[in-house]
Parts: structure tokens; sequence; C-alpha cells
């Protein structure tokens, strides 16, 4: 038994579940309805509805809602660029790509 390692990997339907459970509790905390913050976002109120119960939303709507509740800054951090301490660990980069790209060839 101790040699078992939990492992939690989430699928992109459970992160999907679990932004929208968050931006439910903040528009809670803000005291919106969902009618008020579609309102605020742009977004259709169905759109919006669907999006608290499914996570279903497209990337557009979900940054107006995000710029609704004063949260756009928290996409900027998606997907930048890595940030390297030294030029050696720029190298190794390099090199672990090089090799991955000669046994796919």
């Amino acid at each position: 038994m101790n040699n078992i390692v939990a492992l939690n990997i989430l699928s992109p339907g459970d992160i999907a579940l679990q932004i929208a459970a968050r931006v439910k509790a903040r528009r809670l905390e803000l005291d919106l309805t969902q009618e008020g913050l579609a309102a605020r976002a742009g977004v259709k109120f169905a759109t919006y509805r669907r999006f608290e119960q499914t996570g279903e939303i497209s990337l557009k709507g979900l940054l107006q809602v995000g710029f609704a509740l004063n949260a756009l800054s928290e996409f900027d951090a998606l997907f930048v660029q890595k940030q390297y301490q030294s030029l050696d660990d720029l190298l190794n980069e390099q090199n672990i790509i090089r090799k991955r790209g000669k046994k796919n060839e």
C-alpha cells in the first residue's frame, strides 16, 4: 500500500466544471443573479446558465465573464513562454526536444 501513488488526472470536462463552479462562487459572493452576471458580461442568459451547469462556453464568452468579474488578468498566465533561470536550463531543454524529435523520425 505504501508504494501506491495517487494520481489526480482531470479531464478537460472536469476542469471546465471546476472553473464554472469557481465562477458561480464568485458570482454569489458578489450577490449577483445568473441573469445579472450574464447581462454584465454581455452574454445571453441561456449561454451563461448552460456554462454554470455544464462548464461549456465559448472562449470569448468565458473572457467576457472574466471581464465582468474583474478577473480577466488571470487569463494572462495561460500558455506563457517558459522562463529559464540560466542558459544551461535553456540548452538542456533544447537537447531534450532534439532527442524527442529523433525518435519520431
